[in-house]
């Protein structure tokens, strides 16, 4: 990857890779899951220390695929069934294809079941060696140390295993390193099983895109590109109009309701819902939030950490920073920024506006320009806003400073002090007209 940051924490649609694996394994509802970390290990326990019940095992030095399972030996002492082992770095795979994996193995008794694949291309594969075509696997050989009548075989090892423990370490101690890379090849082990007379079982993946592991930037951006289609092949399955796939960059942790239609160029990333029938248009970057059933968010805005309500309108080019809540019926128009505030029902800021931390009530008209000026250097202050109250244009709102119920502030005023409910607030210079003085100041310029 060329990278100072581990491989398995690279994204993959939003995500590092090693959560996909990690939620796959979760569906199989094992009984205890086990990561062998190596290059960057701290880095990965770190990003991974919310994960419950979740056990490490470090390898140091790597000195192989067997090397790395042998590991986690002191964990699974006295454990007894089925070890899987999965890739960090194959997250396209599927729990239908393990759970198919799983059920052969344990159909078969096998010690051992190893899942294949089918390629064109094989380079840099291991092969599957079989006894005669169609016949029982006899060995793995890897790319480096196979021959030129094994590198034609297009069967390939995908890394992905079934095994029984009771078995499984003791063959493991076996493995020796005189291979192309002096290493302690995982694959040796069906060699070691079949010298010992233990069962040795295949399963053929059906797609060969779910075994591809990733190595390079251009494999990452494929990867995430395959698990951006998937989803929203399934959310387009579900009920949701999404009008070019290709340009749709939707997150597997998000969730759309049904009728809702998505426009190209929009990004849904992290924990982010988004209701029924709403219309998510271009450019639009919604992060960790959630959406209301009916909104309407207009062109090239961005939500953050933020609830908008139900027939809730954003939009075009607004804002909605952390902690914002937008209530139903709410209308947030074009170049109006939101942080930490609540907006209440049927409350309305269109145009070229700033409300930080503040509350605002029911059925509020913010004019346009209109600021809150909640930040004096050293600490933020709260502005309210009460239920039916009208701001009038670019007025600044000084906090901390509440404006009453049913209040109107007219335009052009400096409010620093709390507006009483009901009352009309004026806080601005007097006018002064002077009659003339664009043609006396005519004159004077002419005799210069």
């Amino acid at each position: 990857m060329k990278s100072r940051v581990p491989k398995v924490l690279h994204r993959v649609a939003g995500r590092p890779m090693i959560d996909h694996v990690l939620d796959l394994a979760a569906e199989l509802s094992p009984s205890s899951v086990t990561l062998v970390v190596g290059y960057g290990a701290d880095l990965v326990r770190e990003s991974l220390a919310a994960r419950p019940g979740l056990r490490f095992a470090l390898q140091e030095p790597q000195l192989g695929t067997g090397h790395a399972l042998l590991q986690a030996e002191p964990l699974l002492e006295g454990a007894s069934g089925i070890v899987l082992l999965l890739s960090g770095d194959v997250p396209l795979l599927k729990a239908a294809t393990l759970r198919r994996l799983v059920t052969a193995h344990d159909a078969a008794g096998a010690a051992a079941t190893v899942l294949t694949a089918r390629v064109d291309q094989p380079e840099g594969y291991g092969r599957i060696v079989r006894e005669s075509p169609g016949g029982r696997i006899l060995r793995i050989v890897e790319h480096r140390d196979a021959g030129e009548e094994e590198r034609r075989i297009r069967e390939i090892n995908t890394g992905i295993y079934a095994f029984d423990v009771a078995p499984l370490f003791a063959a493991l101690h076996a493995i020796g390193a005189a291979n192309a890379q002096g290493e302690y090849y995982l694959p040796d082990l069906v060699a070691i099983y079949r010298s010992r007379g233990l069962g040795v079982e295949t399963v053929e993946t059906g797609d060969v895109r779910e075994v591809q592991g990733i190595n390079s930037r251009s494999e990452l951006a494929e990867a995430s590109a395959a698990v951006r289609r998937r989803r929203c092949e399934e959310l387009m399955a579900a009920g949701v109009t999404i009008v070019d796939p290709a340009a749709t960059y939707i997150d597997s942790t998000v969730t759309v309701g049904a009728d809702t239609t998505i426009h190209p160029n929009v990004y849904l990333e992290g924990a982010t819902s988004i209701g029924e029938g709403c219309e998510i248009h271009s450019g639009v970057r919604v992060v960790d939030s959630a959406i209301g059933s009916g909104a309407v968010i207009l062109n090239h805005c961005v939500i953050t950490s933020s609830m908008i309500g139900d027939g809730v309108r954003v939009g075009p080019f607004a804002h909605v920073r952390p902690e914002s809540h937008v209530m139903e019926g709410a209308h947030i128009g074009n170049f109006v920024e939101l942080k930490k505030t609540t907006v209440g029902r049927g409350s309305k800021a269109n145009h070229l506006t700033y409300l930080g931390d503040a509350t605002i009530g029911e059925k509020v008209n913010v004019g346009a320009g209109t600021i809150t000026c909640n930040y004096d250097g050293e600490k933020k202050h709260p502005t309210v806003i009460e239920d039916g109250a009208f701001i009038g244009s670019d007025t600044q709102l000084v906090a901390p400073v509440k404006v009453g119920r049913g209040a109107y502030v007219g335009a052009g005023s400096s409010i620093t002090k709390d507006v009483p409910p009901g009352a009309l607030a004026i806080a601005r210079g007097t006018q002064v007209n002077k009659d003339g003085w664009v043609e006396r100041r005519k004159k004077e310029k002419g005799k210069r």
